[in-house]
C-alpha cells in the first residue's frame, strides 16, 4: 500500500475499500489509518473475516455521518458449499463435510426466486448482534447458550449465477442489517440440504463501490434536503442559534445548509433551529457554484 504525506491537521476522507477474505474489518481498517497516518477513523457496516468487498471508511470528522449515509439496499455475491455443515454458517467453523444429492438446476432456480419479498429470519449466532450488552459471536466462542430475536429482511432481488455441483452462486439485493448466512440457510430448508456458505463478497453499499479508494463527497451520499441558508458563515462558525428567519424551508425537519468551506446538519423543530451535526469541512471541488 502507497504510503501519502499529508499536511499537518485533521483529515476528512470518504471511501470504499476492499476488504480481503479471512481479515477483520476493524484490522483492515487499521492498516489504512497507518498508512494516512491518522487516528480519528471508522467503517460502516462490519464484514465477517471470511467475507470480502466493498467496506465504507471514513476519517476525522467524516465518522460523524455514517447514520445520514444512504447505505441501502445491498448486493452480495455468495457461493454455498452443499454437504457442509458449519456452527458459523460459514467456512471459519466447518463441523463435517458430508455429500448431498445433485440437485436439478430450474428447482434450485425457482426456490432462490421464492426468497424475494419480506423475510423472518433468525441472525447467526456469530455476529455482531449485541445480547445483553455482548456481541454475539463472543458468546458463541465461548460456548455459552442464547437465543437471538427473529428479525426481518426485505429480499429485492436475487439471481443464480451458476449451480456447479456442490456449488451454488447467486447475487442478491437485500435491505441493511440483513444476514447471507441466515438467508442461505432459509434456501437450504426450503430444499431439505444441508450446506455452509464457502464465499461471500459484498459488491455495494447503496451507490458505495469500491473505486480504487477514490475520495467521495459525502453530500453526494446523504439524502437530506437542502434548506438555503441567508445568513453569516460567521454565525455558523460559533454555532451561534439559527433563527427561521435566515432559511429558505422554515418546515419541521432535518436539512442541510451549506456554506463555502462546510456543511451543516440542522433540525427544525416549531420555532426552533437545533444544529445536529456543526461545520463539517467540505472536500475540495465539492463548492457550488
Amino acid at each position: 500500500m502507497q504510503k501519502r504525506v499529508y499536511e499537518k491537521g485533521e483529515l476528512n476522507k470518504l471511501f470504499v475499500v476492499n476488504k480481503p477474505m479471512f481479515i477483520s474489518s476493524n484490522f483492515y481498517l487499521n492498516k489504512f489509518k497507518r498508512s494516512f497516518k491518522n487516528k480519528k477513523a471508522g467503517f460502516s457496516g462490519t464484514l465477517d473475516p471470511f467475507a470480502k468487498g466493498c467496506l465504507i471508511v471514513a476519517f476525522g470528522q467524516y465518522t460523524k455521518l455514517f447514520k445520514y449515509l444512504n447505505k441501502a439496499p445491498k448486493t452480495y455475491k455468495a457461493v454455498i458449499w452443499l454437504g457442509v455443515s458449519s456452527e458459523s454458517l460459514d467456512i471459519e467453523r466447518v463441523e463435517n463435510i458430508g455429500f448431498e444429492k445433485k440437485q436439478n438446476f430450474d428447482f434450485i432456480k425457482m426456490e432462490l426466486l421464492k426468497l424475494k419479498g419480506e423475510i423472518d429470519y433468525i441472525p447467526p449466532k456469530f455476529s455482531a448482534k449485541r445480547v445483553n450488552g455482548l456481541k454475539a459471536y463472543e458468546l458463541a466462542r465461548e460456548g455459552l447458550d442464547f437465543e437471538l430475536k427473529a428479525s426481518t429482511m426485505q429480499v429485492f432481488d436475487i439471481k443464480l449465477l451458476q449451480y456447479n455441483h456442490p456449488f451454488i452462486s447467486f447475487e442478491v439485493t437485500v435491505s441493511e442489517g440483513s444476514y447471507i448466512r441466515s438467508l442461505a440457510q432459509l434456501f437450504l430448508q426450503n430444499i431439505g440440504c444441508i450446506g455452509t456458505l464457502s464465499y461471500l463478497e459484498r459488491v455495494c453499499e447503496g451507490k458505495f463501490r469500491f473505486q480504487n479508494h477514490k475520495e467521495l463527497n459525502p453530500l453526494d451520499f446523504i439524502e437530506i434536503p437542502r434548506n438555503i441558508y441567508s445568513g453569516t458563515k460567521e454565525w455558523l462558525e460559533f454555532g451561534k442559534r439559527v433563527s427561521k428567519d435566515y432559511l429558505s424551508i422554515k418546515e419541521n425537519g432535518k436539512y442541510i445548509i451549506e456554506v463555502d468551506t462546510f456543511f451543516s446538519i440542522i433540525e427544525i423543530i416549531d420555532n426552533e433551529v437545533k444544529y445536529i451535526l456543526n461545520k463539517v469541512p467540505k472536500i475540495k471541488g465539492s463548492i457550488d457554484d
